[in-house]
């Protein structure tokens, strides 16, 4: 199973996945928006500190940055950025967030070899390819069980995606697919704290290890990943071999990427589109809200109906959003930040909020009724909120998304050199001047390592 996508992968060429590269780098744009939206986040210094003593030679970039750290650590700390905010893509299918355990180490891997944007471009939608075919594979029950997807699996496209840029034979790109699988976790019980972040992270840290390890002769066993013992049986599932062999070089999990308007678990984006659409309806009457009702599948229910106490809670949380929605009349960086989470005004409306289940709803469903004190009702049901593949984003909103990256992330990354650069990847013949002309000079900006 393993050797025949690397099969795929060792076979396929720039030709083969070039009319998927719009979307691709629609994808490299909103990693760019989340990274730097989040690069200066504690999170992301903390683990800059942590890891850059045993950093070795300085060749990879580290986004929202001036200096670089090598590649294992850059890929690490780029997809933690990512990744931070609940702010990243997402493929509806799995809830896999692909691009940033695949894309963070294609491009560290990239710079520090030289290889071109056409290199980075094949690789990672190569990469996101594999990673959501084993979501595909294992979905739902796998994240069900509390294994968090996007890192459990997006390591196996990390691997994938490092042995193509490597030129491994398919051989080795089954070996590192395999070695991957002994490196694959991520809980969700995590998901409100930063250990959520340290296994994506991992997942592309350790994704590009595997690739290197294979490509100095280590083996994995065959049946790694689909045997007795292997990764599929002892995570608890059966493989859907049809979900992820099926239509190989045909049908492109990139083609469904999807990109998030609001920082938050892309569950409750239909909350959060209801609660705005109500907030127009009752005219300002917001001090007259006696109860609000939010129906919704039990995947919202599990992931939302939570107490909050920091701000990583509220960007899974139910009642928060309908709070953003309702009081605030938005739902960035900004609306879940401390500050806001902590409002007097915010706290009290998430205590009139109820969940229920309907399980008549989609997953990504919502239907909020809100009360007045009057008596009137008001209802609104969203099925395809802002963002899914049903009302997507447009690039402009993907710029957008960026540029407000640039400054709520206090980056002094010039937001419309990065846009210019991922759009016209697939011209550029070295990754590593590219990101050299993104990066400002050291001295405007001294990263944080002590």
């Amino acid at each position: 199973m393993s050797r025949t996508l690397a099969d795929f992968v060792a076979a396929s060429s720039w030709v083969d996945v070039q009319a998927q590269s719009r979307e691709a780098k629609r994808s490299i744009l909103n990693f760019f928006a989340t990274a730097l939206g989040s690069a200066c986040d504690p999170i992301v210094t903390a683990a800059l500190r942590a890891l850059s003593p045993f950093s070795g030679a300085a060749t990879a970039t580290v986004i929202g940055h001036s200096e670089r750290r090598d590649a294992l650590c850059a890929s690490f700390l780029n997809a933690v950025s990512a990744n931070l905010l609940d702010f990243d893509d997402t493929h509806p299918e799995t809830i896999i967030h692909p691009t940033a355990p695949v894309l963070a180490p294609v491009l560290a891997l990239a710079e520090t070899r030289r290889l071109s944007g056409r290199d980075v471009l094949t690789a990672f939608i190569l990469g996101v390819d594999v990673a959501c075919r084993f979501g595909n594979a294992v979905s739902p029950r796998h994240y069900a069980r509390g294994w968090h997807i996007t890192s459990t699996c997006g390591i196996f496209g990390a691997a994938a995606a490092c042995a193509k840029l490597l030129g491994l034979p398919a051989q080795g790109i089954a070996d590192a697919i395999g070695m991957a699988a002994s490196q694959s976790a991520g809980n969700v019980e995590n998901l409100p704290s930063a250990a959520k972040n340290v296994s994506v992270g991992n997942a592309a840290r350790n994704g590009l290890f595997a690739a290197l390890l294979a490509q100095q002769g280590f083996e994995a066993a065959p049946r790694a990943i689909e045997g007795p013992l292997g990764w599929a049986r002892t995570m608890g599932d059966e493989l859907d071999l049809a979900r992820l062999l099926g239509s190989l070089g045909e049908s492109w999990e990139i083609a469904k990427n999807t990109y998030k308007p609001y920082p938050a678990g892309i569950v409750f984006h239909s909350v959060v589109d209801a609660c705005l659409l109500l907030r127009g309806r009752i005219s300002g009457r917001l001090d007259q809200i006696a109860s609000v009702t939010v129906q919704g599948s039990a995947l919202l229910l599990a992931r939302g109906d939570r107490a909050i106490n920091n701000e990583r809670d509220a960007r899974v949380s139910i009642h928060h959003c309908v709070a953003c929605g309702l009081v605030v009349g938005a739902a960035g960086v900004a609306e879940f930040s401390s500050d806001v989470v902590h409002r007097p005004d915010v706290a009290r409306l998430r205590q009139k909020v109820r969940a229920e289940l309907d399980g008549e709803l989609p997953d990504g469903a919502a239907r909020v009724s809100l009360r007045l004190s009057s008596g009137e009702v008001f209802v609104e049901t969203v099925i395809s909120p802002r963002g899914s593949l049903a009302a997507p984003l447009t690039d402009h909103d993907i710029a957008a998304k960026l540029r407000d990256g640039v400054r709520t992330g206090q980056s002094d990354w010039d937001a419309d050199s990065v846009i210019d650069a991922a759009w016209r990847l697939d011209a550029v013949e070295d990754v590593a001047d590219l990101l050299q002309s993104l990066r400002p000079r050291p001295a405007s900006r001294a990263m944080t390592t002590n």
